[in-house]
């Protein structure tokens, strides 16, 4: 059954080292290869730690997960070279002198692996990514001199020159003004569509979620209290006690 699914986790539980709590608890997920599903839910809902279990950051402490049909636990390496993670609030210092080209080629270390070079086909899977997200002509400028909306491009194309079977996106859209969701959002859209990878996104905000997007799942307190189709989820009354007008109350 779970070599049906590209992710199948079934009674996951997981709980931060040192801490007695568990984080999500009874938490029962099965995607597909090719869906594209927002995680939405109130901050502390546990939808950062899901992201982090399904690649491997954190191990499940009872149930049992499986991406790609191997177990996540046994296989946590070889799952995260196939999956691209762009983490929440990642911030770099203005003075940072790094170019964006190299930023992007970063994401190609799992493939490249120790001590080896770049090569042409890396190389092309870069410029590839960044013209995906319309970045081409910002290779050789510094990362710390991007705006917010550009330097969100520049990790997108980093996770995107890794060639993932899977995309886990957290708060892609935070501390981006309205111009700059809309881009990023038109950006999934387009790779989603052209690539069909399997996109796992998590967000607050029902109002940017993806037009690709066909499946919502709503986490509370550590555990997923709803999973149906996005125009389901939309028009429940139940969401409404989440939240109003498409933000958190």
């Amino acid at each position: 059954m779970k070599n049906n699914y590209i992710i199948y986790l079934e009674n996951i539980e997981t709980i931060y080292e040192g801490e007695k709590l568990p984080v999500i608890q009874n938490i029962n997920l099965k995607i597909k290869s090719g869906e594209f599903i927002a995680i939405i839910g109130p901050n502390g809902a546990g939808k950062t730690t899901l992201l982090e279990t399904i690649n491997g950051l954190l191990p499940y402490t009872s149930g049992k997960g499986f991406v790609y049909g191997k177990e996540v636990i046994k296989n946590k390496l070889d799952i995260r070279k196939e999956t691209g993670y762009l983490i929440q609030n990642f911030e770099i210092d203005p003075q940072t002198p790094f170019l964006c080209k190299d930023i992007v080629m970063s994401g190609r270390s799992g493939k490249i692996g120790i001590f080896k070079l770049t090569t042409k086909k890396d190389w092309e899977k870069v410029w590839y990514s960044m013209g995906l997200v319309g970045m081409i002509d910002f290779a050789n400028r510094p990362v710390g001199k991007l705006s917010g909306g550009e330097f969100q491009k520049i990790l997108l194309a980093r996770v995107l020159a890794q060639q993932p079977r899977i995309l886990l996106l957290d708060e892609p859209f935070s501390n981006l003004d309205f111009t700059s969701k809309i881009q990023i959002e038109t950006l999934l859209n387009r790779i989603h569509e052209k690539h069909n990878i399997t996109v796992v996104i998590v967000s607050h905000d029902l109002s940017f979620v993806p037009s690709s997007c066909d499946r919502i799942i709503v986490m509370e307190k550590g555990h997923i209290i709803m999973d149906d189709a996005k125009e389901n989820i939309l028009s429940s009354e139940k969401i409404d006690n989440i939240f109003q007008n498409g933000v958190l109350k």
